[in-house]
């Protein structure tokens, strides 16, 4: 491991070494995080956080079912994706599973961003994530399609965001269409390997074989190794062992009921949209005119959210109302301090419990670890921001 350097060494070779476009979150004030587990952060000082804007860490930070994979694969083998390998096409046969039959040909890459952006035709994220949470009306996808494939285009789905089970009760966001509706290509990344570095483009056989007739060759020297199709297939073994997908059904649904009472108690909350785990909240000045609360929203704690990302793990129980409540009730930013103290024990149930393992062990050592809502557990209203 690198040497660990105070948190003003960190800031100062960050400004030396790595370009300025280069952001951080909470630019006034970087958070360090130095170490991790399911839905907490912890930084160098060993604070804890309650992650609610990752939607990388899918399955929680360093599950051990998708550690213990990746460990296994690279002391066997690790290398370029040219060479015949079982993990690649046991990983691809997994996730067309998961989608419409005619969807069976996967190009696997490394980032979201090459496949979403490098490619001529109509992309759509199946539910706006940046713009807003927005879920499309019924039929509108499909009458955009009829215009693209009468167009002669193709239209792509944009899963890298909310795909891979977050909606709850359709694995891909663009199921929510209905049945009849099947894009041309779906692309999908950030949850995909729990923060190890996946893509993929899954497309049909047609547009496969056209691709192929032109006489170009695809090669992606990363894509699809070995290592990275192990941490995969733990991914989506993990989201069918757990039962992530009635999860976030669960957790979205709390979460929720008690967006709606904060609704109730603060007009500045004009609107409370969303399906599983993908919720997005609108803070307006006039719920009338719907006036944007730009101003508003800069003084819930550190910008505090526009859209909720809750990793995929994310208990029933968390003490969200808590936090919730400090954060919509701050009029300005001098209302909740940066000392501001959470009295309120979280209740047992909020305790993370590992999901692996022996189920009284793990909630015993888990309480002993986390204890009560102490002032340094109260950083969901100090810290989220979008």
């Amino acid at each position: 491991m690198c040497e660990l350097h105070s948190k003003r060494d960190t800031l100062a070779l960050r400004g030396r070494h790595i370009g300025p476009s280069c952001k951080v979150f909470f630019a006034a004030d970087p958070v360090k995080i130095v170490r991790a587990q399911r839905q907490y952060m912890f930084d160098e000082k060993g604070e804890r956080y309650l992650d609610c804007i990752n939607n990388v860490a899918h399955v929680g930070h360093c599950h051990p079912e998708v550690v213990r994979a990746a460990l296994k694969q690279m002391e066997l083998l690790n290398t370029n994706s040219r060479f015949l390998h079982d993990n690649i096409v046991e990983y691809a046969k997994r996730l067309s599973a998961t989608l419409p039959e005619k969807l069976s040909v996967c190009y696997f890459t490394n980032s979201g961003y090459v496949c979403s952006f490098l490619i001529a035709a109509f992309i759509a994220e199946s539910m706006q994530s940046c713009g807003g949470q927005i879920i499309p009306p019924a039929g509108y996808f499909q009458k955009v399609a009829e215009y693209v494939h009468g167009a002669g285009g193709v239209f792509i789905a944009d899963e890298v965001q909310v795909g891979f089970g977050r909606v709850g009760k359709h694995f891909w966001g663009f199921q929510m269409h209905g049945e009849g509706f099947v894009p041309d290509i779906v692309t999908m990344g950030k949850p995909m390997g729990n923060g190890h570095p996946m893509a993929c483009v899954v497309t049909t056989k047609e547009i496969a074989e056209a691709f192929s007739s032109s006489g170009m060759e695809y090669f992606n020297t990363f894509g699809g190794n070995p290592v990275s199709c192990a941490v995969g297939l733990a991914v989506l073994d993990v989201i069918e062992h757990e039962d992530l997908q009635g999860n976030a059904v669960k957790v979205g649904n709390y979460l929720t009921e008690l967006l709606n009472k904060q609704k109730a108690k603060h007009p500045l909350i004009g609107d409370i949209r969303g399906v599983g785990l993908f919720i997005g909240i609108d803070l307006v000045k006039d719920p009338q005119r719907r006036t944007p609360a730009t101003a508003e929203a800069q003084h819930i704690p550190k910008r505090f959210f526009s859209k909720i990302f809750m990793l995929f793990c994310l208990l029933h129980y968390i003490f969200l109302d808590l936090v919730l409540e400090e954060a919509l009730g701050a009029k300005t930013a001098s209302v909740i301090s940066e000392n501001t103290p959470c009295k309120t024990e979280v209740p047992k149930e909020a305790h993370l419990e590992l999901l692996s393992g022996d189920a009284d062990s793990r909630e015993s050592s888990s309480r002993k670890r986390n204890g009560a809502c102490t002032d340094k557990h109260a950083l969901l209203s100090k810290r989220l921001k979008t």
